[in-house]
């Protein structure tokens, strides 16, 4: 009898909440000038989310030989500060992921990321040792962890279904231009001490948090979510044409919310709770998994091939400053495709193609044919390029807004993880590239396979609470 009277409950809640969502998909489905500065201020985020990245790629070897440590040294010691970073990421994603969740929201942790990063990075150029350097390398790292994920999700959760993945991919866009800076900026300054670089990209970065601090919005689905429908309105009017929106617009979804708030699971957030959520939940905990392990072998490959171009017999700034290149045809190829092709089909067939151009690159080892072995090169990474962008966004159509933030920050450390492990397969490479361009191939190619486990989420509008989900769930299995 109570189950039959829960019924139509049920059906009502997941009604309501239905109904806002495609209210709130009515009040920022039409894309704007406000929106599109608003996306344009948080991808800025990118840029020098990019040039701490593979900042190792012009700092390290300078750094290491200003110290006399080149000669007689381990590879492990010459790898230890582009690892450390890597290792700051991880720890960074782990300890600040669900802070914009739970306590802190998108905006706050954004600014809060790049302000450790590029403090981090500012007192780097004072190192006075490598252990010294490899430390706020990896400090860097740690505030570096939820740049990116919390500028992909703040961006897509401003606007509407339509222009998520075209949100999405001006912050890849923007990566682009980071990483293409950094040749750049490093030739102008050869002649200058590496310490300088870091000045170059972290100083910009302080000013940036500032800006973002006083200009840009918090999502209004995460104000929903946590409670704050003043503001949360407030946001919508500010980002929207429609001017009447008020309190009383949204006044009966809000009460319908307040008779059920005591029994949402996501009312009562604590500060892990988006990860007991989503390891308590097995559609969620599946689909996490599915993906990390997906983010893992494309996480090799793109950090893992900017860092071994110098084994290549190519210059190091034309070398860096082509796969640079390469990321902006991946990022127009997701931009125009992303709303044509589906998920599945493009990671799976990207992760094969950088698999067999990476093993390729072992294969042709004749300097004579050292142009070949650059196209391979470059191919690889166009195409883990290409994945990477199609996972992040990806992603963020597989979780609801609710553990959002939190399951792209886990998948960003998937990635990072894999790229921790570059650093030494690179240095291990130098002497046989199956040591590193192989186990990069082998590995992309593998991990590329558990993207069968997920289901598609092409067209699908997102959810905002785990019930919404796991309801959508029931219904493709049914």
């Amino acid at each position: 009898m109570s189950d039959q009277s829960s019924e139509p409950l049920l059906l009502n809640r997941k009604k309501a909440s239905k109904s806002l969502d495609e209210t709130i998909e009515r009040c920022i489905g039409e894309f704007g000038w406000a929106q599109l500065l608003q996306s344009i201020l948080v991808s800025l985020s990118w840029v020098f989310d990019a040039q701490q990245t593979f900042i190792s790629v012009f700092t390290d070897t300078p750094a290491v030989s200003e110290w006399s440590l080149q000669r007689g040294v381990s590879s492990i010691l010459t790898g230890l500060p582009a690892s450390s970073f890597f290792i700051g990421c991880l720890i960074g994603g782990l300890v600040l992921s669900t802070l914009a969740d739970t306590k802190l929201g998108r905006k706050n942790m954004l600014v809060l990321s790049c302000l450790i990063m590029s403090l981090a990075g500012t007192i780097t150029s004072i190192s006075t040792n490598i252990w010294m350097y490899s430390f706020f390398r990896l400090l860097s790292g740690f505030g570096r962890a939820t740049i990116g994920t919390c500028a992909l999700v703040l961006s897509t959760e401003l606007v509407g279904n339509q222009w998520r993945g075209q949100v999405g991919i001006i912050g890849f866009v923007c990566f682009t231009v980071g990483f293409l800076s950094l040749p750049m900026i490093a030739y102008v300054n050869k002649e200058s001490s590496w310490r300088v670089l870091y000045l170059w990209t972290c100083v910009p970065t302080i000013l940036y948090s500032i800006l973002v601090h006083l200009f840009v919005h918090e999502s209004p689905r995460w104000l929903y979510v946590r409670g704050n429908k003043e503001e949360f309105v407030l946001t919508l009017k500010s980002i929207t044409t429609r001017s009447s929106l008020t309190l009383s617009f949204f006044g009966s979804f809000f009460e319908f919310e307040d008779q059920e708030h005591n029994n949402s699971e996501e009312s009562t957030m604590s500060l892990y709770s988006a990860i007991k959520m989503l390891i308590e939940k097995n559609w969620a905990f599946r689909r996490l998994i599915s993906v990390m392990l997906v983010g893992f072998g494309i996480g090799m490959v793109y950090y893992g091939m900017p860092l071994g171009v110098g084994n290549l017999p190519f210059n190091l700034y034309l070398s860096v400053t082509l796969n640079a290149l390469s990321e902006l045809p991946a990022s127009m190829v997701t931009f125009f495709l992303i709303g044509k092709l589906t998920r599945k089909k493009s990671l799976l067939g990207f992760a094969m193609l950088s698999g067999i151009c990476s093993i390729g690159c072992v294969i042709v080892k004749s300097d004579y044919l050292k142009e070949l072995q650059m196209g391979l090169e470059l191919f690889s990474f166009f195409s883990a390029c290409t994945c990477f962008n199609v996972l992040l966004i990806y992603t963020v159509e597989l979780f609801p807004t609710c553990v959002r933030n939190s399951a792209v920050s886990m998948v960003r450390q998937a990635l990072v993880l894999g790229g921790s492990f570059s650093p030494m397969l690179v240095a291990f490479g130098r002497e046989n590239r199956w040591l590193s361009y192989g186990v990069f191939g082998i590995c992309i190619a593998i991990c590329g396979l558990f993207v069968l486990c997920l289901p598609e989420t092409k067209g699908r509008t997102l959810s905002d609470t785990m019930d919404e989900e796991e309801y959508k769930e029931s219904v493709l299995v049914c």
